[in-house]
């Protein structure tokens, strides 16, 4: 492969891009391998030590197969672009990637990711990640809708697998909240995966963003949903967590952003719920907040003193707005037969004067009333 090293100021030489180009299409996405030679040798180092005959290994064969120039041009004619490292569009997030080695054998960072849409993925610096079973209940879709709607509309993006469930959820509650959503495939962003969601994915191409690191044409494999968790983990500023069984990909994610030090979020479910299994086993064992709304999970991937969420207290009762001798004196006026003052004051251990103040104090706020024999509870038979 021959081209000019041409590099703009302060970005990848076109050199470099190509060859990204060429490991993104012939090596399966999360190959280790390939993102640690990246990053000692430089992309075009890393091609040809991949280049290199392997015994057994189709992979030298691969790469040579790929036309660079050709995919790119054929990605611009749709309106795909590639954007890799050292691009203004680049989200740093990604190379936190390469730090992460307990997840699992697949990993480092991608040599390039293929973006369709007009959303520049610098809007994704605080997004979050609303993720969860594909066979979620009433209650999970709910409360991912409400969760997502509410994060949308205070003006962060959410993040998703465009998957149906609780991802459909998350992408259609963000748009009718008239808030910004990307999806991540694990197949090429001309793909339709699920094919029911086309229109949904149509939409989010058009006004928003499709990303994937698998090059166009590509179709969705189970390796390749696994690969992809860990670009939705690492592209945004936290995970929720919304109805997962105890073996659910979602789960997967949550590791990911868990190892990058993103926080995660679990919504509690029905603890007879088998989708919220995994919900609540990641929460019991201490590696996740618990969120009931938007507005905690804005609070925690916001900046320290943003969008404080308002304290809540139950249903204020008049006895609530009672000084503390009042309260007293009220606990100890019998419901039924009534109790003269010096017996209400003993129970209060308060002076007979204090207690009938009291006393006085509370029939005319109409807790007490005076009755032949004592005092009794207000409306008591």
């Amino acid at each position: 492969m021959s081209v000019r090293a041409i590099r703009p100021a302060g970005g990848p030489t076109e050199a470099d891009r190509l060859a990204r180009v060429v490991l993104s299409r012939a090596v399966e996405p999360g190959d280790r391998t390939t993102s640690s030679l990246v990053r000692q040798l430089g992309p075009q180092g890393a091609l040809r030590t991949q280049l290199e005959p392997k015994p057994g290994s189709g992979l030298p064969d691969r790469l040579l197969q790929v036309d660079p120039v050709r995919e790119l041009d054929q990605a611009q004619r749709c309106g795909i672009r590639f954007v890799v490292p050292g691009d203004p569009e680049w989200p740093p997030g990604l190379d936190d990637l390469d730090h992460v080695e307990d997840v699992q054998a697949l990993g480092g960072t991608p040599p390039g990711i293929w973006v369709k849409g007009p959303m520049p993925l610098t809007e994704l610096a605080t997004s979050v990640a609303v993720v969860g079973s594909r066979s979620c209940s009433v209650y999970g879709d709910e409360v991912a809708r409400w969760i997502s709607g509410t994060v949308a509309a205070a003006g962060t993006p959410v993040v998703s697998g465009g998957a149906k469930g609780i991802d459909f959820a998350a992408h259609d509650a963000a748009l009718l909240a008239g808030g910004a959503t990307v999806a991540v495939l694990a197949c090429g962003v001309d793909r339709a995966y699920p094919v029911q969601h086309r229109r949904l994915l149509a939409h989010l191409a058009a006004e928003f963003a499709v990303v994937s690191e698998q090059p166009p044409g590509s179709a969705p494999t189970r390796i390749r949903f696994l690969a992809r968790n860990r670009l939705i983990a690492a592209l945004t500023s936290g995970t929720v967590l919304v109805e997962a069984a105890l073996r659910s990909g979602a789960l997967n994610t949550a590791s990911w952003a868990e190892q990058l030090s993103r926080p995660v979020m679990c919504v509690p479910g029905p603890v007879t719920s088998y989708t919220s299994e995994g919900v609540h086993e990641w929460f019991r064992r201490g590696g996740a907040s618990l969120v009931t709304r938007g507005a905690e999970v804005l609070e925690i991937v916001g900046a320290a003193g943003q969008h404080l969420p308002e304290v809540r207290r139950g249903e204020e009762r008049p006895r609530d707005s009672l000084s503390r001798t009042d309260q007293l004196v009220l606990e100890a006026v019998p419901v039924s037969a009534p109790a003269d003052v010096e017996s209400i004051a003993g129970m209060c251990a308060l002076h007979v004067r204090e207690a009938a103040n009291a006393l006085g104090r509370l029939e005319r706020g109409g807790f007490v009333r005076e009755v032949p024999g004592g005092w009794r509870l207000a409306g008591a038979g």
